[in-house]
């Protein structure tokens, strides 16, 4: 046995991947930089903040010494970025924690604070926060959740591609590697270019959502809506992550907002390469771009779904006054779908009312919504809204063939032919997708039976379909207006695996657990 394992040679340079994992993490506490300048403002959690930015920083530098001279290859690459998202989620506990302690905060369990940190990194929005109050949690804890979600939504890894000329080489791979969907398009000669490009688009929209939030405060359309509000909420619209600083939501703020929130949601879930090409003058991308017309379509249709289920009563009454005219009850419906059906399909996780008290066929459109996901490129999860187009396509071609045998169609997307290694790549994501929500539901379920915790089946089924695709709140137990702190440990442990992998969308980590990507 000595002898064959001696006879197998390690093809995976881990030493290149570790010492990468560490100078992305060692950049990464400059951020810890902010929710300190907070807490000294507020004069809260100044020593937590201190303590974690020094904790981080000795962090990377210890993993940045395993390998000071990295040669990544694509196989390190797979590793690298793997490894930096589950080493980023371990090192953002740590804020949690010591802000936890002697508190009785419930960030103060390991298991607690690492789900939470989590789903910040991966824009997932599933909570273990008991009490969301500046009563209970400082403003630069509360800024820091928010602040994860901002980091993780562009890609923490395409960020440092765009700052980090060691990751010029290979950044393509590292690119396609985390973001989200099939690709990414090169908008430009160099992939660093590219990463700079896209991060400085992410960035425009959240001041241009920052300034017209606070707007609308100064206008007197949002009360409540102050600076902190206005400067943490476009963190976790763009990112399509959904914390929020206010115990219920979106709900807490005016219809203003809710409106004006609807859009910029609706803008992160579309491909960021997309948005470039408005922005330089190419509107015309939008209207020919064949993934954005099915991903608008899927919006209007499951919107007017929604609405006329809430319009008719079959939802929910949500016009307390019985005599409130018509239009008010049209522009409730209207505006409580669409803001709930957008937020779902983009995985941003927002909710401007508690939809767990929808009827059945409300509830079951918004559990299928869950795994439509945004576009490509964007920062939304779940499927995506490009895989079950071509997924359709090859489909109808399928029924095509089987009447025409001799046919040769292939399938085609806004004019280009899709490959057939591509085609049976969509089917292989989506098939592991929906095997691994069958089976997480499964164990959540037979969990929760094991300490004796009534947990249906839908809630379960919706609290996995949140996770996996980085939804965030499902529905009863873990609504929109609740937490996941019901849950036993390990059932915590798995969701948050669930969030890990499918921010990564799945292969980028079953691929370490093959052989073959270790030995020759």
């Amino acid at each position: 046995m000595a002898s064959k394992w001696s006879s197998s040679r390690l093809r995976v340079d881990w030493r290149t991947s570790i010492g990468l994992v560490g100078t992305v993490v060692k950049y990464l506490s400059a951020t810890l930089l902010i929710p300190l300048a907070v807490a000294l403002f507020y004069g809260r959690d100044v020593l937590t903040f201190a303590v974690a930015f020094v904790v981080t920083v000795i962090v990377g530098l210890a993993l940045e010494r395993v390998e000071p001279e990295p040669d990544l290859g694509t196989r390190e690459g797979f590793l690298m970025v793997a490894l930096t998202w589950l080493v980023v989620a371990l090192v953002g506990t740590v804020p949690y924690l010591l802000a936890g302690m002697g508190t009785g905060s419930t960030l103060a369990h390991p298991i607690n604070a690492l789900f939470e940190s989590m789903s910040g990194f991966t824009t997932t929005g599933a909570t273990m926060m008991g009490e969301i109050s500046f009563a209970q949690h400082s403003h630069a804890l509360l800024l820091w959740r928010q602040l994860t979600q901002w980091l993780g939504g562009m890609g923490i890894v395409v960020l440092a591609v765009a700052i980090l000329p060691e990751l010029s080489v290979g950044g393509a791979q590292l690119m396609d590697a985390e973001a989200p969907g099939p690709g990414i398009e090169k908008l430009t000669p160099r992939i660093a270019e590219t990463a700079r490009v896209l991060w400085l688009a992410y960035l425009g929209l959240t001041l241009l959502q920052m300034v017209l939030l606070y707007g609308l405060h100064l206008a007197g359309l949002a009360p409540n809506m102050g600076l902190y509000n206005a400067i943490a909420h476009p963190l976790t619209t763009m990112p399509t992550g959904g914390f929020s600083p206010e115990a219920r939501s979106i709900e807490a703020f005016s219809a203003a907002v809710q409106w004006l929130i609807i859009p910029f949601m609706a803008a992160a879930g579309t491909n960021f390469a997309l948005i470039w090409h408005v922005l330089s003058g190419e509107p015309r991308e939008l209207i020919r771009d064949t993934e954005f017309r099915s991903y608008i379509g899927v919006i209007g249709v499951l919107t007017a779904l929604v609405a006329g289920l809430l319009f008719t009563g079959t939802g929910i009454d949500i016009v307390t006054d019985a005599v409130a005219p018509i239009i008010g009850e049209a522009e409730d419906s209207i505006r409580h779908a669409a803001f709930n059906i957008v937020s779902v399909i983009t995985t941003t996780g927002y909710a401007n009312m508690d939809f767990t008290t929808w009827s059945d066929p409300a509830q079951y459109l918004l559990l299928f919504a869950m795994f439509i996901g945004g576009s490509a490129g964007s920062t939304g999860g779940a499927i995506k809204v490009v895989r079950w187009v071509i997924i359709v396509k090859s489909l109808r071609r399928e029924l095509f063939t089987t009447v025409h045998p001799e046919a040769v169609s292939p399938v085609r997307l806004g004019g280009s032919i899709i490959d057939e290694r591509a085609i049976r790549g969509i089917y292989a994501f989506t098939l592991l997708y929906i095997v691994f929500f069958f089976v997480a539901t499964l164990l959540v379920v037979t969990d929760a039976w094991r300490i004796g915790q009534q947990l249906p089946a839908f809630e379960a089924m919706s609290a996995v379909a949140a996770t996996l695709g980085n939804v965030g709140p499902g529905f009863g137990a873990v609504g929109p207006m609740n937490n996941y702190l019901a849950f036993p440990a390990s059932s915590k442990l798995l969701m948050t695996f669930l969030m890990w992998i499918g921010r990564l969308e799945i292969l980028p980590v079953l691929v370490l657990l093959t052989p073959s990507y270790w030995r020759t």
